[in-house]
């Protein structure tokens, strides 16, 4: 039978006809895994085989292989004498056909292994950055005019003056909280007063910074790495490079300047607004006469409760523009990259601020501020 090769079996015999040659195996090669074969004897009949060059033998050899290797009895009849030397030679060549190598697959300790060695290599290049970053940080103390004041103000203008809303309407909102709990606690005692101290030192000591280091953390600091990654992909920070410009310094440097400063003046900002929400709350649901509220929370707050939360500010604005930007250099490859460091940089940031701020709360009760 001339033309496409051909493969019918009867029985225990594989009947195979037509061309065997590469342009006609391919159809027979997607079928072979499908057949369902006899059980131990299997007999290929070639006496149909019009041609066959290295291509068909090589198919009908390995499938031999696979069918011996399957513990199949595999014998081959009326084959031509050239048919039979074509295939004792791809045979000879050959050889048993090797099992697919296995995916290597590390064990669990391998694993803890591997994922501390690459959060070691993490911390390691933090560390370089930050150590870079002071470098930098120090010349431009004693090298002011190199400071460039229009990326500073309008950072400042992105960092600080856009995120007011956000900040303010939260804060707002969890000064209402505070006082509504706290109210419904002391108006059964009938301390309703007091509600005035509790909203004031949550939201002067605690809240009020640590809320709005959250949100500039998620806001501003996820945008400097997006920008910065973004940069990187494009190799816009390489031509920086390549003109002699220093990337910290154009780019990291304002934006850190900037947060320092934006950071406490949102936290003063977040602290009047979680002031007034509280009073809000408690002229509405208590009753309390915003002016003895007022006059409560002279006496409740001291200096040294307002500096404590203020002065928090500037360490978490440095840990928030130091993570962010130092994942955005991070970033390799892709846009995908991006996105991803993008989310570790906000995790990060939370996290060392909340690590933080439980350090100055130990360190302020230890020296009884």
């Amino acid at each position: 039978m001339d033309g496409n090769a051909e493969l019918t079996m009867s029985n225990s015999t594989v009947c195979c006809s037509g061309d065997w040659t590469a342009p006609h195996i391919h159809a027979i090669e997607q079928r072979l895994p499908g057949l369902d074969w006899p059980r131990t004897d299997i007999a290929f009949d070639l006496s149909g085989v019009v041609r066959m060059d290295t291509p068909g033998a090589w198919l009908l050899c390995r499938t031999f292989a696979e069918l011996r290797g399957a513990g199949k009895t595999v014998r081959v009849q009326g084959a031509s004498e050239q048919a039979t030397q074509l295939l004792e030679i791809v045979q000879a060549r050959i050889g048993d056909i090797p099992e697919p190598p296995k995916p290597y697959v590390p064990g669990f300790l391998e694993n803890i292994g591997i994922h501390a060695t690459s959060q070691l290599r993490q911390y390691r290049d933090l560390l370089n950055f930050i150590g870079n970053l002071a470098v930098v940080v120090g010349q431009a103390a004693l090298r002011p005019w190199r400071i460039r004041g229009a990326l500073v103000v309008r950072e400042l203008e992105l960092a600080g003056l856009n995120a007011l809303p956000i900040v303010g309407l939260l804060s707002f909102l969890v000064g209402v909280v505070i006082a509504y709990q706290g109210g419904v606690v002391l108006r059964d005692y009938g301390a309703t007063l007091y509600i005035a101290d509790i909203v004031g030192l949550a939201t002067i000591r605690e809240l009020g910074p640590l809320i709005t280091a959250i949100i500039v953390a998620g806001r501003t600091g996820s945008a400097y790495t997006a920008q910065i990654g973004t940069m990187v992909v494009t190799e816009e920070v390489d031509a920086l490079r390549s003109i002699g410009i220093p990337p910290l310094e154009m780019l990291v440097l304002p934006k850190l300047i900037a947060l320092v400063i934006a950071l406490p003046l949102l936290t003063v900002f977040a602290d009047f607004m979680g002031l007034l929400g509280g009073m809000v709350m408690a002229n509405t649901m208590l009753g309390l006469n915003p002016a003895t509220y007022i006059g409560r929370l002279a006496e409740a707050l001291t200096i040294s409760s307002y500096l404590s939360g203020v002065g928090k500010a500037p360490v978490f604005a440095a840990i928030i523009a130091t993570v962010g930007c130092f994942r955005g250099f991070q970033v390799f490859g892709s846009a995908e990259s991006v996105g991803r460091q993008t989310t570790i940089s906000v995790v990060e940031s939370i996290f060392l601020v909340l690590i933080v701020d439980a350090a100055f709360s130990v360190a302020f009760s230890h020296f009884g501020i």
